[in-house]
Order: structure tokens, then C-alpha cells, then sequence
């Protein structure tokens, strides 16, 4: 059953404390009402649903029906995101203005992107995230144009940017398109093998954790060249992505990686107890043949 936020209740209150306003442009008494009404449609969420449809998820949806509605009667929208991301450093509110930009047909990139820039390098967690999952729609209506840009941001002196490249290039479902062509995201990817910095190379490693579920050789040979490579830090990347290889293939994914051990929050494998005991279930298996067989 499809999940739905906006009861009536909700609709009248978004449309008395924020569309109306702005109808007058009173974009500061418009802003003012964004979170009581994203709190609003949090609360609608029934508990048991809240780990799947989160905080963000209510934004992206609040971003979406407000463009909808700001559209329909010849509102703003630029001017009241850029309001919104220029007065309030609230990662909602920063929130909501990147999900209005993300969803307008009317503005250019060029015109778009300083504000999701803006975000990704704050100091709130919640504003980072925001940034990278709301602009995902746009790197598939911008495909060419965002990876020019993200070959330069790659470069960028600010880890929360380059963090903000990679996770916004995770092969989820609101970038499934990357899998018909997954060389598109890999190759921007790539300029970050090297990562020094802990926090965007922790965010490369999950990236590349989510491909190999989908292309696990692809994965399997980029780690192989990364521990070839004798760069500890794209060792530790390497580790990472095998985070969901090692639980299909452990012997394979400690050999490539030349340890003994594998650990990953509550999972342990150990190389030579693993080799020991498939010899024994080997041992037991000819066992039980030679009984099986014996005349």
C-alpha cells in the first residue's frame, strides 16, 4: 500500500501558512512554516514505517508538491529557494529549497547548482545528506553537464565536497540508470581511489560496496588493482567495497586483499579457520561416499 502524507489536514495548513504567503511574496513568513510542516507530514508516518520514509524523505516530498503547486499558480520558485537557502540555516528548510530546484523544468543548472554547492559543504550532517540525495534527479537530467563538473569537484581542497560527489553517485534506485551504463559514475569515481581524507573515502567504499551487488567482477577487479596499487589508502577503499563480497566469498576476497582476517561491525572471518574447515567438511563428505559405495 502506498504511503500517504498529505491528509487533507496537512494540504489546508501548507496551503494557508506557505502558498498563500507566498502568493503575496512573503517569502519570510512562507519560510517560517516549512518546518512545522514538515514535521507535520513526519508525524503522519506511521512508527513502524519511519526507518524506510524518514526526514528526508518527507523534504523531498514537501519540495515536490510545493513545486507543483508554486508552478500552478505562477509562483517563484527560484527567488523563494534562494531565499530559503540564503536566510535559514536550518538543513530543512535547506532541505525543502533543494527539492523545489530539483523538480523545476524552468531554471538552468548554472542557476541551480551554487545552492546544492552550498549545502554539501555546511557543517550539518543533515544539510550534506540532503544535498546528496535530492540532486540525483538532476545528474540524470544534466548527465554530460554534471560530469564535467564533478571531474573539477573531485579536485576541490574541501572533503565535504568530494564526500558529496561520490555519495550523490551511489548506484541507488534514483540513480538505477547508472546500471545500463555503469562507466558514467566509475569513471568520476575513480579520481577518488586515493582519497586521504576518512570522511569522503569512507563514502567511496560504500559506493563501491552498492556496485557489487549488482557487478560484483567489475568490483573484484577495481580492488584487485587498488591493493596492487600499494596506496594504503586505496587499500582501506578496497576493504571496504568487500564488505557484501565477503559474505558470498571470503577465501577470495581475503586472498585478493592479502590478509588472513576480515572483520566488518559484527562479522568476522578468519582465512585459514575458514580454508580448515571447508577441508574438514571435504574430509567427512569423502567419508560418508566411501561408506556409501563400499561393497
Amino acid at each position: 500500500m502506498a504511503l500517504i502524507l498529505f491528509s487533507n489536514d496537512i494540504i489546508r495548513l501548507i496551503n494557508q501558512e506557505i502558498l498563500i504567503p507566498l502568493e503575496d511574496a512573503d517569502f519570510k513568513t512562507a519560510s517560517v512554516n516549512i518546518e512545522p510542516n514538515q514535521k507535520r507530514l513526519y508525524e503522519n508516518i506511521p512508527k513502524k514505517k519511519r526507518i524506510s520514509y524518514g526526514r528526508y524523505y518527507t523534504i523531498k516530498s514537501l519540495g515536490r508538491y510545493l513545486v507543483q503547486e508554486i508552478e500552478e499558480r505562477d509562483l517563484l520558485v527560484f527567488e523563494f529557494a534562494d531565499y530559503l537557502s540564503s536566510n535559514y540555516e536550518s538543513p530543512v528548510c535547506l532541505g525543502v529549497a533543494m527539492g523545489l530546484l530539483a523538480c523545476d523544468n524552468q531554471l538552468s543548472l548554472d542557476t541551480i547548482f551554487p545552492i546544492f554547492l552550498k549545502a554539501a559543504s555546511s557543517q550539518n550532517w543533515q544539510a550534506r545528506e540532503h544535498a546528496s540525495g535530492l540532486i540525483r534527479p538532476l545528474i540524470k537530467k544534466y548527465p554530460q553537464e554534471f560530469k564535467a563538473n564533478y571531474l573539477d569537484l573531485v579536485e576541490s581542497e574541501n572533503a565535504n565536497i568530494r564526500r558529496f560527489v561520490s555519495e550523490s553517485l551511489r548506484p541507488v534506485q534514483e540513480n538505477c540508470w547508472f546500471h545500463s551504463q555503469p562507466d558514467y559514475a566509475i569513471s568520476i569515481l575513480e579520481k577518488l581511489y586515493y582519497e586521504k581524507d576518512s570522511y569522503p573515502r569512507t563514502s567511496v567504499g560504500n559506493n563501491l560496496s552498492d556496485w557489487s551487488r549488482k557487478y560484483p567482477e567489475m568490483v573484484y577487479q577495481i580492488i584487485d588493482l587498488l591493493v596492487k596499487s600499494g596506496d594504503p589508502n586505496a587499500h582501506w577503499i578496497a576493504t571496504r567495497a568487500c564488505r557484501n563480497l565477503v559474505k558470498k566469498e571470503p577465501i577470495r576476497v581475503m586472498e585478493i586483499l592479502g590478509v588472513e582476517e576480515y572483520r566488518y561491525k559484527d562479522r568476522y572471518y578468519n582465512l585459514k579457520e575458514i580454508k580448515q574447515s571447508l577441508e574438514e567438511s571435504k574430509f567427512d563428505m569423502d567419508k560418508k561416499n566411501c561408506k556409501i559405495f563400499k561393497v
